[in-house]
């Protein structure tokens, strides 16, 4: 499939047709593998990115650098201390400054609205690479990951979504897996089921589509016969540790674990997780909760998270293919 996405936004999953993202995801196919051959052609000579990081990242500064870098293109990096976006200047105010010096922008910080803003006044394209709402370059890269180690089509991919159905992951995984007609399962607790406009919007995604999609509190109705299990990590340095052993206790039949794998019936089950990944004790915040909570793993075990289903680096990878593709679509040069 072909697109024409050159001067777009992209901003989140729900601006975009069926066909423009599996134009996208064909792209990023292609670009992967001509970078594996060696006859990788540079699209992006001479074009500047911006990258504003109100929020830290490894993933997401890395596989934009790599990315633009493979094609060509040079990068400013603008870090949580680095820019006074937000606090002397506007957001308005910093997107035309940057919109004249700069061929595309990329935010990742906290408020959807802080990168519409950005996208209103700067000019050029404009990149979400995260914010508490969505997270639509790492659903780009989710469904790629699928798709490139299932024998099925995406219409026929089944993944299950297991722990805070509210976060942004969460948010652009159902929305991504019913633009592209997939079959969605969420499995949360009540408490932690995602906003309802949103799941109606899903909904009539779907009416479209053809996706199934399923929100519910069983786990085990959730993830029968499922090709991916897919989780992301419950708490966070810097919150109350009163707050931990809530989500803990919330949380913890969600975990993924062997017997969550043996549950779905599939063996071909495999895993998934955006990382960081809390699955063992080798990191100040593992070893926090081990101490505190007996835990050696939170979200996932280690055992599935070192095991041959999981599939987490190699969508860690996924992340700079699936990214370069949206800047070659929006940006390239022919």
């Amino acid at each position: 499939m072909t697109a024409n996405l050159h001067g777009r936004h992209y901003l989140r999953e729900l601006d975009f047709t069926t066909a423009e993202i599996h134009h996208l995801l064909d792209l990023a196919a292609d670009l992967k593998a001509a970078s594996a051959a060696g006859t990788e052609r540079r699209r992006l000579t001479g074009r500047r990115l911006a990258l504003i990081f109100e929020k830290n990242s490894t993933r997401t500064r890395c596989a934009f650098e790599v990315a633009a870098a493979d094609q060509g293109a040079t990068t400013t990096y603008l870090g949580p201390d680095s820019s006074h976006i937000g606090h002397k200047e506007s957001v308005a105010d910093t997107a035309r400054v940057l919109g004249r010096m700069y061929d595309g922008i990329e935010y990742r910080g906290f408020a959807q609205d802080t990168v519409t803003e950005l996208a209103a006044h700067a000019g050029v394209p404009v990149y979400n690479g995260l914010t508490d709402e969505c997270h639509p370059t790492q659903s780009l890269c989710d469904v790629f990951t699928m798709r490139e180690h299932s024998r099925k089509p995406l219409e026929q991919i089944s993944f299950c979504y297991l722990g805070d159905a509210r976060n942004n992951t969460a948010n652009s995984l159902m929305v991504m897996g019913s633009l592209l007609g997939m079959d969605v399962r969420i499995a949360a607790p009540r408490e932690l089921w995602p906003d309802p406009l949103l799941v109606s919007e899903c909904l009539l995604l779907g009416q479209d589509s053809g996706a199934r999609f399923t929100l519910t509190d069983q786990v085990e109705d959730a993830v029968r016969g499922a090709d991916y299990l897919y989780t992301d990590v419950w708490v966070s340095m810097g919150e109350d540790h009163d707050r931990w052993k809530e989500r803990i206790d919330l949380l913890l039949p969600y975990q993924i674990n062997a017997e969550i794998m043996a549950a779905t019936g599939n063996p071909d089950t495999a895993l998934l997780h955006c990382l960081p990944a809390l699955h063992d004790r080798r990191t100040d915040l593992g070893a926090e909760l081990a101490a505190e909570h007996g835990l050696e793993g939170l979200e996932v075990t280690d055992e599935v998270f070192e095991s041959p289903a999981s599939l987490v680096f190699t969508q860690a990878q996924n992340r700079m293919h699936t990214i370069k593709a949206i800047l070659v679509a929006t940006l390239g040069r022919d």
